[in-house]
């Protein structure tokens, strides 16, 4: 493989007017781009929520919780059926999103810490490049709102890997915990039991953060970003806290849903999805912004009500089971996108090359890129390109999927009882996705030759894997 250089030096090739790149099977940026002259560059928006469920939304089968903005923004859009995160918990997640690489690459996972900690002395290693970092490149202006988990010292914080401006709080909202007793904080949370930083840029404006409002104040932030941007391109991350334990919501949203506490916190959040795409609209942007929703993880099950449901797939966040790495993912573009519900299977590290190539950016070709361009499904132009995923729990990889096919060969719970016992598969476990969802009914022994090939795609990304250096084992003051 070829070595890996400074993103710092990538971006300073790229901003001197670097060749155009392309990775095997994408369109190339300037295929993309041909004839596009000097009409303006897309803007981009990616909501992130926090373990929220496949079955959470109105649009994907929940029935008492109500997301009539999210609706119709399916609806208006496309609404995907196969859509994967790079793994089940939140920083590993976070890491291939932004990175378009298996976190098992860039060190973002571990079978030590599953998450970035207040303690942890790692994070996202420089040489990795950003999204956001790419598309300072090509003149973005880029946001990065809420939730960051990608490591809390200086040195990792947005603003320093390629964000202009920072708003949010730097990890997990149930750490920094001081108060409260047991689980019953978790269930009966206060502001002050989590003395959670609220962050601008490099500093803390408020601790601990008023968790009850700040649905509502990234909603109002990212809505004045785009507002001050919306003269240049521009890229936004708005990754909720939520709806991550413990629970806050708005006196507004407070007992309104159905669905009780939980709801409350989804439907805010569709209210604040309502209002970005209302000032889209007003400000004349609509047609020129591709905006994406989707969750980092599944529903943390063990905390029940608190917990969100992954409707008919199995298990929730922590876990290579369906329920733990398929999420729900809404695309949407007026005069771009035509309506559809798509089977296709896609990745959030496939919006990395997909937003790359889109904004006639270069994607790294100095190392591997998991992500693929999904424009040919997007666009209705071809099927994806996506045919293979990989689910990683920490530095193992534990399952694959292959077209309809999913074989488990580690199998292991996610949080409780009998959480620490892995379970080995030989042959693996088989499922036929699309027959059986919830992963019911082990058919390996009727299609010996889908194991087969599934071993082969194994083979071939082993060929190509170099796991980068453990950043979530490193721990503040120890070696």
């Amino acid at each position: 493989m070829k070595p890996q250089i400074n993103r710092r030096q990538f971006i300073k090739v790229l901003s001197a007017g670097a060749v155009s790149l392309a990775l095997p099977g994408c369109v190339g940026p300037g295929k993309l781009n041909a004839g596009r002259g000097k009409e303006k560059k897309p803007n981009f928006i990616i909501i992130f929520c926090d373990d929220m469920g496949y079955g959470d939304l109105t649009c994907y089968g929940h029935p008492t919780i109500r997301t009539p903005n999210l609706d119709q923004m399916a609806g208006q859009g496309q609404k995907w059926m196969n859509f994967y995160v790079g793994a089940s918990v939140c920083t590993p997640s976070r890491a291939a999103l932004l990175t378009g690489r298996l976190p098992i690459r860039s060190g973002m996972c571990s079978d030590k810490r599953r998450v970035l900690f207040p303690d942890s002395a790692g994070g996202l290693p420089k040489n990795e490049v950003t999204i956001a970092e790419a598309l300072k490149t090509e003149g973005y202006a880029t946001a990065c709102v809420g939730k960051w988990h990608l490591g809390h010292l200086r040195q990792y914080l947005p603003i320093n890997n390629g964000f202009d401006s920072y708003f949010g709080i730097p990890y997990s909202n149930d750490m920094d915990k001081v108060g409260g007793q047991g689980r019953e904080a978790f269930l009966e949370p206060k502001i002050e039991y989590f003395n959670v930083p609220l962050m601008r840029d490099e500093e803390i404006i408020e601790r601990p953060a008023d968790q009850n409002t700040i649905t509502k104040r990234y909603t109002e932030e990212a809505i004045r970003f785009i507002r001050k941007s919306k003269n240049k391109p521009f890229f936004l991350y708005l990754a909720h806290n939520l709806p991550h334990v413990p629970l806050f919501v708005s006196k507004k949203f407070n007992d309104k849903s159905l669905r009780g506490l939980y709801g409350d916190v989804i439907e805010e959040i569709d209210w604040g999805v309502g209002q970005i795409l209302r000032t889209l609209r007003r400000e004349g942007l609509a047609e020129n912004t591709f905006v994406v929703f989707t969750s980092d993880n599944g529903p943390w099950l063990t905390f029940k009500e608190h917990g969100g449901s992954a409707g008919l797939l199995r298990e929730g966040k922590g876990c290579t089971f369906e329920g733990g790495m398929r999420e729900p993912c809404i695309m949407w573009w007026p005069g771009k996108i035509r309506p559809a519900v798509v089977n296709d299977i896609g990745s959030t590290m496939d919006l990395y090359t997909t937003i790359l190539t889109l904004a006639g950016a270069n994607v790294p070709t100095d190392r591997v890129v998991d992500g693929l361009d999904l424009s040919p499904a997007i666009f209705g132009t071809g099927p994806s390109p996506r045919k293979v995923m990989f689910y990683y729990r920490g530095a193992k990889l534990y399952a694959v999927r292959k077209g309809p096919y999913k074989a488990h060969f580690i199998t292991r719970l996610a949080y409780g009882k009998g959480a620490n016992k892995e379970m080995h598969h030989d042959p693996p476990l088989l499922y036929h996705l699309g027959h059986d969802p919830s992963e019911k009914y082990d058919i390996a022994k009727d299609h010996l030759e889908v194991i087969a090939e599934i071993r082969k795609e194994i083979t071939l990304h082993l060929a190509t894997l170099v796991p980068g250096e453990d950043q979530l084992a490193k721990r503040i003051g120890k070696k």
